[in-house]
């Protein structure tokens, strides 16, 4: 496939707006000193920083044509297109064309392709699990008086022994490592099953609100040899299922915009499972697209 430089470079500018929507207001808060529980997870827990979210790439196998492409051999992986491949995307055989180097790709990253393309896989196999109403993040702060530990400056809407109580009254079985390892001392014990990073490619499933954050982790881990568009649906998926998570917390944040899912009751049960399901079937949808993307590569 090739692009022509009119076209690639509208995509570029599209996504960086697309980005910039998030990004930018995260930027002012942090130039400002300040902090947002639920908008800011995504730039400060991963590691990909807007900057480099904001840059757009095609993905592999795609020749960038036009002036503009010869800034992409000085890019990461990029080379200049060979004539074969210019013939096999129709390119025009004068001037700049760019390419994803994906050999030099591979020899770099082996590593993480493997391992997204078997947690990805293990995880897209295994029924979901919809019993965990997200109770996670009240393990976070259990006993937090003795721990006073995460979010010093937000307030738990039901106090400290409220908080307690609705752990202590609920079965609790995460299959999240890097959810179960933020657990207070006190609680890892009341989770029904021990995630570790060495199990975490046979526990992960795809109910589960943070493995299906993570496929934007899986996304930009393999940038640029994914399309930047499929990196910010994951972005975006991730940014929604992040609002939900911290509306079914402890955590008071109406103030912030974001009412309570009540989880310690019947009623916020069956709306956290409600948005739960969604949030699975459409995780499923790009699960299967980074898969593809993965197997292509």
């Amino acid at each position: 496939m090739t692009l022509a430089e009119l076209d690639w470079q509208a995509r570029a500018a599209a996504h960086k707006a697309r980005v910039n929507r998030y990004a930018e207001p995260y930027l002012a808060r942090r130039s400002a000193g300040k902090k947002h529980p639920v908008e800011d997870f995504l730039f400060t827990y991963y590691t990909q920083k807007p900057g480099q979210l904001s840059r757009w790439h095609p993905g592999a196998g795609v020749v960038l044509t036009g002036a503009a492409a010869a800034e992409r051999l000085d890019w990461k992986f990029y080379r200049a297109a060979n004539e074969a491949e210019l013939q096999a995307a129709g390119a025009p055989a004068a001037g700049p064309a760019a390419i994803l180097d994906t050999e030099k790709f591979l020899e770099q990253r082996r590593e993480a392709v493997d391992f997204a393309r078997i947690i990805l896989g293990r995880t897209a196999a295994r029924p979901a699990q919809f019993g965990c109403f997200g109770l996670h993040e009240w393990a976070m702060v259990y006993k937090q008086e003795a721990n006073a530990v995460r979010h010093e400056y937000l307030e738990l809407r039901l106090g400290s022994g409220g908080t307690d109580q609705v752990v202590e009254d609920n079965r609790i079985r995460c299959t999240h490592f890097d959810a179960y390892r933020f657990y207070t001392p006190q609680a890892t014990g009341l989770n029904e099953l021990t995630p570790t990073r060495e199990n975490q490619r046979d526990m992960e499933q795809p109910g589960c609100l943070h493995a299906n954050m993570d496929l934007y982790k899986w996304a930009y881990k393999l940038s640029p040899a994914l399309p930047s568009e499929l990196v910010m649906d994951c972005f975006e998926l991730s940014w929604h299922i992040r609002a939900m998570d911290m509306q079914a917390s402890p955590y008071d944040l109406a103030e912030w915009g974001y009412p309570p899912i009540r989880i310690e009751t019947a009623a916020g049960k069956a709306d956290y499972v409600a948005a739960q399901r969604g949030f699975s079937a459409d995780a499923a949808v790009l699960r299967e697209r980074l898969r593809a993307a993965v197997d292509a590569l």
